[in-house]
């Protein structure tokens, strides 16, 4: 069978507004200028001058979270237990067959920010594009936050899923989604029961609420 790869993937950067205050990631760079020294470090007896053009290597040092860019976030990150009471599974217990699956984009780009989307909303835009989901299929939420990425509004931005068209996605096989938001549930900066209880579920339909 034939397979398109769709890179939906970001840039980690300092100046693009991708994360609230204080999340961001922390990129320093460090030109052919600045790293003689390291090379030479690693030889005795080697000077700067000895290298190339008196050139080290370019570097950059990373300073980010789990939640920079684009990345999957595992039970655990959401809380300690799954399933009523098991251990929740780490990124690295991830079965990596629910990451390499065919996709279908759900447009909720007409959603207010804040909305909290239904299953019926689901279901609906699901008719829309005539598909009938399968077991492990990967559901992409289209949301506004896209058109927003970078600019000063943008994690306030777009709507979210909520605990029941969550439930309707789980029930269905679906095991991994995305969306273009900073965060897939509800909006909102404080959120509500409906969320909290969305965050402590367990991805193969558990729930800790």
């Amino acid at each position: 069978m034939s397979r398109t790869i769709v890179d939906l993937s970001i840039f980690l950067e300092n100046d693009v507004i991708s994360d609230p205050p204080g999340m961001q990631p922390e990129i320093t760079y460090f030109n052919h200028e600045d790293t003689p020294q390291q090379v030479t470090a690693f030889f005795a007896g080697l000077e700067p001058e000895d290298l190339p053009d008196g050139e080290g290597w370019a570097v950059e040092r990373v300073k980010l979270s789990t939640h920079n860019g684009t990345h999957l976030d595992a039970p655990y990150h959401f809380h300690s237990t799954m399933n009523r009471g098991e251990r929740a599974i780490t990124i690295d217990e991830v079965p990596l067959e629910w990451c390499f699956n065919p996709g279908v984009k759900l447009d909720f780009r007409h959603f207010d920010d804040g909305y909290v989307v239904s299953a019926a909303d689901v279901e609906a835009e699901l008719d829309r594009v005539e598909h009938e989901l399968a077991p492990l299929e990967i559901v992409l939420g289209n949301t506004s936050a896209g058109a927003a990425y970078g600019q000063d509004h943008y994690v306030q931005t777009g709507c979210g899923m909520g605990y029941e068209a969550t439930m309707y996605l789980l029930e269905r096989g679906v095991r991994v989604t995305g969306t273009d938001a900073w965060f897939r549930i509800y909006r909102g900066l404080f959120p509500d029961e409906d969320s909290w209880r969305i965050c402590r579920m367990d991805e193969s339909g558990g729930d800790n609420g």
